[in-house]
């Protein structure tokens, strides 16, 4: 089910690398990453997706969810969520095409991803939201992204009750 939920978001569907979600001159500047909790078969821990291998890529050991929502303004959503899916992006990706326009695609690109997600999380029978309201740093350093990735949505997600 991990797996369907990210492909959703960014997963490859032509030979080209075209993707699940429109992205402005296909330049795809999402990344997305896995705060894992309580996962069969899945330590608990950071993950980035790797959308060309369909494959995790280990960043940080340990279940984060806690200070995740400490960082995410105290969101019991996050804290409680078998996973959260963070959408960060690297908008030089777009900017460096389309100049100050790029500043513009990027968050329709998030809504388009966050929406698959949403739709797929539905599919399966699973309950999720969407937070946008965190500290920028902070979620960044307890992620470990890259210095030119900025975090953009939180989507935690679990079973419904």
């Amino acid at each position: 089910e991990v797996f369907r939920l990210l492909w959703a978001a960014q997963g490859i569907t032509r030979p080209w690398g075209g993707r699940t979600a429109p992205s402005a001159g296909a330049l795809y500047p999402l990344e997305l990453y896995l705060v894992a909790g309580n996962v069969e078969g899945l330590a608990p821990g950071v993950y980035k997706y790797d959308p060309a291998e369909e494959k995790l890529t280990h960043i940080k050991d340990g279940d984060v969810r806690a200070v995740l929502a400490a960082a995410a303004l105290g969101q019991d959503c996050v804290r409680g969520a078998v996973i959260d899916i963070v959408i960060a992006a690297v908008y030089e990706r777009t900017t460096g095409k389309y100049g100050s326009r790029g500043e513009r695609y990027v968050p329709i690109e998030v809504g388009h991803a966050a929406q698959n997600i949403c739709l797929q999380a539905t599919a399966l029978g699973l309950g999720l939201v969407t937070v946008g309201a965190f500290q920028d740093d902070l979620v960044k350093t307890i992620i470990g992204m890259e210095a030119d990735e900025t975090p953009l949505y939180i989507i935690p997600v679990g079973r419904e009750t």
